[in-house]
């Protein structure tokens, strides 16, 4: 399910059924480093795209967790959204980037970190780009029912 209003009132009405919220984490930096920054952004919401197609109905896709790159406040907020899910029955959080830096937080986060290295997609159609990001989707499925199998 996605954060959109149809999907809301799926959510709502079986929401026991959905315990793993998956947030996108999505740089912005208006540095050298700006294409980058989208280039993951890109890579990041067709790939946590992907996933929620597969696990419609168990999972919860939320909106990207948009955040300045190198900002000293991004844990915190980060953390308050953890905070906020967790008390909403969520039990699985996966967060889900292409940038480096949380890996140095991620002993501080309760949810599990997803680091992938982002694909060069700028010059691929759509459909290419998709499915190049069929294959590590396929790859993290094992790892979401690994981690779902470990709760039971």
């Amino acid at each position: 399910m996605k954060w959109v209003a149809a999907d809301i009132e799926m959510y709502q009405k079986a929401a026991e059924y959905v315990d793993t919220a998956i947030i996108p984490l999505m740089p912005v930096s208006f540095d050298s480093d700006m294409k980058q920054s989208a280039s993951m952004a890109e890579f990041i919401g067709i790939l946590t795209g992907q996933l929620e197609k597969q696990f419609k109905g168990r999972i919860f896709l939320l909106p990207a967790f948009v955040y300045i790159k190198g900002h000293s406040g991004n844990l915190k907020t980060l953390q308050e959204w953890e905070k906020t899910l967790l008390d909403k029955q969520f039990k699985h959080l996966f967060f889900v980037t292409s940038d480096s830096s949380w890996r140095q937080q991620e002993n501080e986060m309760s949810g599990t970190l997803l680091w992938l290295p982002s694909l060069p997609l700028e010059h691929m159609q759509d459909q290419q780009k998709v499915s190049i990001v069929e294959d590590q989707v396929k790859q993290l499925l094992t790892l979401f029912t690994e981690k779902w199998e470990q709760e039971e």
